[in-house]
C-alpha cells in the first residue's frame, strides 16, 4: 500500500516574514498536502501571532503550483455552512482545484467561547456536526439550497459555478465516535484521526496502535452500514498526539519505523508538523527535511 506524507504549517508567521517561504518550501520538499489549523487561537499559541486559516490558504494557493492545501480541521465552533461554502468554492477556484477540507466537530478550547457563547456539550457538538456536514455537502454540490435546520439554515443560498473539483472538493472527516464515523462513511473522501487521547499521557506506542486498529475497524463497520467499501476512504493520521509524541521526527530511521507500522494498519497518509522552536512541535529542521525527501523511498 502506498503512503503519502503531508505537513501542517501553523499560521504563526507573518506572510512576508517567513510565512510564504514555508509554504513554498513545503512544495519544494515534495509533501503531498500542506494543511493548517482552522482556529481563532490555539493552546500555548494563544498569546502570540496566529493568522486566519482561509486567508492563509488563499495566499498559499497563489504562492504554490502543485501542492495540495487544506484545513486540519475546520469545525462548527465559529463557522456557518453558508459562508464557509462560499469561501471554500472561491478557494478551490483560486488554487485550481487543490483544496481538501478537513472538518471535525470541534472541542472545548478557546474557539468554543470566542463568539461569546457558552461552550457546547459533547452531545450538542455532535448534533451540530450532524447538521453542518450534510448542509455543507449540499451547498458545495447544488446551485441553490434552501434548508431549515435546528442549528443551521440556508435560504436560496447560491454557489455558482461550484467547485473546480467535481462534484465538490473532498472532505476529510475527523471522527472517532459512532456519529462522526457515520458522517465520515457517508460524506467523507478521507477520514482523520489523532489517535486515542485517553492514552496520550501514560499509554505506550503499542497501546496506541491497538487503539488505532480499533478505530479503523469501527470505520469499516460504519462504511458497511453506509454501503461503501472502507478502502474508498483515505485514512489520515495527524501525528504529535499519540504516546510516540515527537520521537518519530528524531531521525529518518525512527520515522520510517513509525510510518511502516501505521501503514500496516491501513493508513494512507501521515501528517507531520512543520517544526516550531520552543514549542511542542520543536524538531530539528534538517532531520525534518530529510524525512520529507528520503523516508517514503525507504518504506519501499
Amino acid at each position: 500500500m502506498s503512503l503519502r506524507l503531508s505537513t501542517v504549517i501553523l499560521p504563526t508567521d507573518r506572510w512576508h516574514e517567513g510565512g510564504r517561504e514555508k509554504w513554498r518550501h513545503a512544495e519544494e520538499l515534495g509533501f503531498h498536502t500542506a494543511y493548517t489549523y482552522d482556529h481563532l487561537s490555539w493552546r500555548t499559541f494563544r498569546d502570540g501571532p496566529w493568522f486566519g486559516a482561509l486567508p492563509t490558504l488563499t495566499a498559499a494557493a497563489t504562492a504554490t503550483e502543485r501542492l495540495r492545501l487544506g484545513t486540519l480541521v475546520t469545525s462548527p465552533n465559529f463557522r456557518h455552512p453558508v459562508t464557509l461554502a462560499k469561501d471554500l468554492m472561491s478557494l478551490d477556484d483560486i488554487s485550481g482545484g487543490r483544496i481538501t477540507l478537513g472538518i471535525g466537530a470541534g472541542g472545548n478550547g478557546f474557539d468554543a467561547t470566542a463568539l461569546g457563547q457558552e461552550a457546547w456539550t459533547p452531545k450538542e457538538r455532535a448534533d451540530r456536526f450532524g447538521e453542518f456536514v450534510p448542509l455543507l455537502d449540499r451547498l458545495l454540490t447544488e446551485e441553490s439550497v434552501t434548508e431549515r435546520g435546528t442549528f443551521y439554515s440556508a435560504e436560496e443560498a447560491r454557489n455558482i459555478p461550484g467547485c473546480v473539483q467535481r462534484p465538490r472538493l473532498p472532505f476529510a472527516v475527523a471522527a472517532t465516535g459512532p456519529r462522526g464515523l457515520r458522517l465520515a462513511a457517508r460524506y467523507g473522501q478521507a477520514w482523520v484521526t489523532t489517535g486515542d487521547p485517553k492514552i496520550f499521557e501514560e499509554g505506550t506506542p503499542e497501546q496506541s496502535l491497538e487503539a488505532l486498529r480499533g478505530q479503523i475497524e469501527k470505520l469499516g463497520k460504519a462504511c458497511a452500514e453506509a454501503g461503501r467499501e472502507v478502502a474508498e476512504l483515505d485514512k489520515i493520521l495527524l501525528t504529535g498526539f499519540t504516546p510516540d509524541r515527537s520521537r518519530p521526527l528524531e531521525s529518518v530511521a525512527a520515522f520510517v519505523d513509525f510510518a511502516g507500522r501505521h501503514r500496516e494498519l491501513g493508513f494512507t497518509e501521515i501528517v507531520i508538523h512543520w517544526p516550531i522552536p520552543d514549542s511542542d512541535f520543536a524538531a530539528d529542521q534538517g532531520v525534518f527535511e530529510r524525512i520529507a525527501t528520503e523516508a517514503l523511498a525507504q518504506l519501499g
